[in-house]
């Protein structure tokens, strides 16, 4: 099985690589200096502003969405490398209108939408005029298991009333708009109450608590805490028929937790390239670091385990454009398992090379820690995916 790119996504990906060396890599600095010197943590950056027209005006916007309506109409193979080559910077993702959670978010706008929510919301956030967050999990329930989710909306004649307490709804600040999900009929089977519905962040009723500090970082457009009390919207702002918030929860997940795999691999991937220059140039011990025997095994084993990671993650971007989301759940949990531990060894082996450069913040690697620890959470922790897993294996033997 070979996993070829095509001819335009092989042009597309010219322009990146192009693009993230003109453009990105040297913005990296910049844009956490102006963030630094305006002491808001929450500003987007002037040169960030800058980079999105300049991508805009090259086509380089919305290449996660394989609807041809709204995007290049790129599939999830072909989408994947370039992904990759986002994942190697922090900022690429926005430069490029790829960011999550407005990945997702568009995904299912733009299959579950009416026609006057895709005018009213996915147009302006596929335009790059506005931002949006996802808004499930709950501090009093586990995130690992939504079947437990608590909050509420109720109908009121032609109305949504909303109440309930969500936390890590990422991207919050400055979004003007939130997907909520929420119960709707609470006493129905576990996996028919839910529903997900359009939530303008300026409703009444919509309280945005606090951004919550996630290893130290609160900026960007956080992780936030989020109180919905009495919020009334009408119940033309819900997606896809009433009690299928969780039917369209894996629609959002499966492309997602691709798109997270795909960035965390760009992220290891720069990271074990850093880890090779500073071992051949770091004299220690009479010679180069390189030639020490463990830091080759840290070469050697880092490099298996990303093109292994990175296989599997192809493998799944092609089983679902061949099969279908629905066939290809089992590698998508899987990769949603191997990427991010991947990932995490190789961070940890180059902050070891690097050592006290590693945890500092003049080299981008522990930034990538900081925020790639994450993803065993994020989208499913990695021991319910792998209960998963076992599972789907054991019925084929049952």
């Amino acid at each position: 099985m070979l996993f070829e790119m095509s001819d335009r996504a092989k042009l597309i990906e010219e322009q990146i690589l192009r693009f993230m060396d003109e453009h990105v890599y040297p913005a990296e600095r910049v844009c956490a200096e102006q963030v630094e010197e305006s002491g808001d943590p929450h500003l987007e950056p002037p040169l960030m502003i800058e980079m999105r027209a300049k991508a805009k005006a090259l086509g380089l916007w919305n290449l996660f969405l394989p609807d041809p309506e709204h995007g290049p109409g790129l599939t999830n193979l072909e989408y994947t490398p370039l992904c990759e080559i986002m994942g190697r910077s922090p900022i690429a993702s926005r430069v490029f209108n790829c960011n999550a959670p407005d990945t997702g978010n568009a995904e299912i706008l733009a299959e579950f939408g009416s026609p006057e929510i895709k005018e009213r919301f996915l147009t302006p956030l596929l335009e790059g005029e506005i931002r949006s967050c996802f808004s499930m999990t709950e501090p009093e329930v586990s995130g690992a298991d939504p079947t437990g989710l608590q909050t509420r909306a109720d109908r009121d004649g032609d109305d949504y009333v909303i109440n309930g307490h969500k936390w890590f709804t990422s991207g919050a600040v400055g979004a003007s708009f939130a997907i909520v999900m929420a119960a709707t009929d609470p006493d129905a089977p576990p996996y028919q109450r839910q529903s997900q519905i359009v939530v303008p962040t300026d409703t009444p009723g919509y309280h945005l608590i606090r951004s919550v500090s996630v290893m130290g970082h609160a900026g960007g457009g956080g992780h936030c805490e989020i109180r919905y009390e009495n919020c009334r919207v009408p119940v033309t702002n819900r997606l896809g028929p009433e009690h299928s918030g969780f039917m369209i929860a894996q629609a959002r997940l499966g492309p997602g937790r691709v798109h997270h795999c795909m960035r965390s691999i760009g992220a290891a991937e720069r990271a074990f390239e850093i880890m090779c220059s500073h071992a051949n140039h770091r004299v220690a011990f009479g010679g180069p670091l390189a030639e020490k025997q463990f830091v080759q095994e840290w070469v050697a084993t880092s490099r298996m385990e990303i093109d292994q990671a990175r296989l599997l993650t192809l493998y799944a971007a092609h089983k679902m454009d061949t099969l279908g989301k629905k066939a290809a759940r089992q590698e998508i949990s899987m990769i949603k398992v191997v990427v991010p531990n991947m990932m995490m060894n190789v961070l940890d082996r180059v902050i070891q090379c690097l050592g006290a450069l590693g945890v500092s913040d003049d080299s981008p690697v522990a930034a990538m820690w900081r925020n790639g620890r994450s993803m065993r959470l994020a989208d499913g922790p990695d021991e319910v995916h792998k209960m998963v897993i076992a599972r789907r294996e054991l019925r084929k033997w049952a």
